[in-house]
């Protein structure tokens, strides 16, 4: 399966508490941090989810 890369680029200070947590859970805590996922639909259901706060590496 292919892998992605995820970079937080946006603050999650002033976002609801759902869209936090799924931060967390793809296990972005700084911004600018990257981390490195399989492109699973639930991976990528969550990317969806806050992608206005991340960007997806090619």
């Amino acid at each position: 399966m292919a892998k992605i890369k995820i970079q937080q680029v946006k603050s999650s200070i002033k976002c609801p508490k759902v869209q936090k947590a799924t931060l967390v859970s793809l296990g972005l805590k700084k911004l600018n941090a990257i981390v490195e996922h399989e492109a699973t639909p639930q991976i990528l259901g969550m990317v969806e989810n806050v992608k206005h706060l991340v960007k997806v590496i090619d």
